[in-house]
C-alpha cells in the first residue's frame, strides 16, 4: 500500500508527525484484510471486531512532504484470540527504511467480549508463523537492530555533539 505525504501529515519541523505512522498502520491493516477477502465492515456486521491492545513503532529515518511511502504488512503470529500484524514502511523511490512496527489486535464480539479469532479469518490470512502457546505477543525480535541515534539525528538534520 502506498501513502503520499501531504503538508497536513507533517509537524513544524517538516517531517511526518510521529503519531501518523499509527494511522498509516491502521490503513494498511484494513487494506491487507481486504486484499485477502475480509471486509472490516462486513466482519463487524457479523459480530467480529478488532481492538488494538499493543503497538510498537521503531523510527529509522524521517519522511517528508511530497514523498510516497510504501507499507508492507503481514500477519506474523496468531494466537487463540489475537493477531500480530507487522509493518515496514519505506520511501518508495529510494527504498530507504522509514519505520518498522507492529500491532497486536484481539478479536471481540459486538459487546466487546474477547473471543477466538474466527476460523474463516485464520484461513484467509497467510502467516509467517502460527502459534497459540507463545508468551504475550510482542514485536521483540521484529526489529533486532538497535536504534542508531546518530543516523536518525543526521536524517532529521540535527547536530550531534
Amino acid at each position: 500500500m502506498d501513502i503520499k505525504i501531504y503538508y497536513e501529515d507533517t509537524d513544524c519541523g517538516g517531517v511526518v508527525y510521529y503519531a501518523n505512522y499509527l494511522k498509516y498502520f491502521e490503513r494498511a491493516r484494513t487494506e491487507y484484510l481486504a486484499a485477502h477477502g475480509l471486509s472490516v465492515a462486513e466482519l463487524q456486521t457479523r459480530g467480529t471486531m478488532f481492538l488494538v491492545t499493543h503497538a510498537e513503532v521503531f523510527y529509522r529515518s524521517s519522511a517528508r512532504c511530497g514523498e510516497i511511502l510504501h507499507i508492507d504488512t503481514m500477519v506474523s503470529t496468531s494466537k487463540k484470540t489475537a493477531l500480530l500484524f507487522s509493518h515496514t514502511i519505506r520511501e518508495q523511490q529510494s527504498q530507504r527504511l522509514v519505520v518498522e512496527g507492529s500491532a497486536t489486535l484481539v478479536t471481540v464480539d459486538s459487546k466487546g467480549k474477547v473471543r477466538r479469532v474466527p476460523a474463516s479469518i485464520l484461513e484467509a490470512l497467510p502467516m509467517t508463523r502460527s502459534t497459540t502457546n507463545e508468551p504475550k505477543a510482542s514485536a521483540q525480535g521484529l526489529c533486532p537492530r538497535p536504534l542508531d541515534v546518530k543516523s536518525v539525528a543526521s536524517s532529521l538534520g540535527l547536530a550531534q555533539e
